[in-house]
């Protein structure tokens, strides 16, 4: 029904090549070779840590939202508010619920914050980033109605 991957800005990209640089300014004193698989591992596992930060996905699916490692079943929820950029910003900050689960990437301005109307679950409510939180809402109550029926 709906799936989004919270992909990194193109960008961040630049940050595995000027970490394999560093890597090899810093072992250049040592030799040449050492320079080269300085820049070679720089360069990989900077390109690993973008790639695992950015593959963060919110689905909904089989009657479940699933957010990061999260997955809540859509009669655990209550109403989604849509956040805009400035109300985003205000509930990753002096708003924000310690016990709420973040789907939190600061690449991505705007939100969706889920109530949580389970009484035994102690979270209060997700906050989730994402680039069309309308259709994220929309994609929560149609499977809501999928689930009552």
């Amino acid at each position: 029904m709906y799936d989004e991957r919270l992909t990194v800005p193109r960008s961040w990209w630049l940050l595995p090549i000027a970490l394999g640089l560093t890597f090899a300014l810093i072992l250049i004193r040592v030799s040449g070779p050492a320079a080269l698989i300085g820049l070679v591992v720089g360069i990989a596992a900077g390109a690993v840590a973008i790639s695992s930060y950015g593959s963060a996905r919110i689905r909904v699916v089989q009657g479940s939202l699933v957010a990061g490692p999260a997955r809540i079943p859509v009669d655990a929820l209550g109403d989604a508010q849509a956040l805009s950029p400035a109300e985003a910003a205000a509930w990753r900050g002096r708003k924000a619920d310690p016990r709420a689960f973040m789907l939190l990437r600061s690449y991505v301005p705007t939100a969706l914050r889920v109530e949580v109307t389970d009484p035994t679950d102690p979270t209060p409510y997700l906050y989730l980033s994402t680039r069309s939180p309308m259709k994220l809402a929309e994609a929560l109550e149609d499977a809501r109605r999928g689930a009552r029926t």
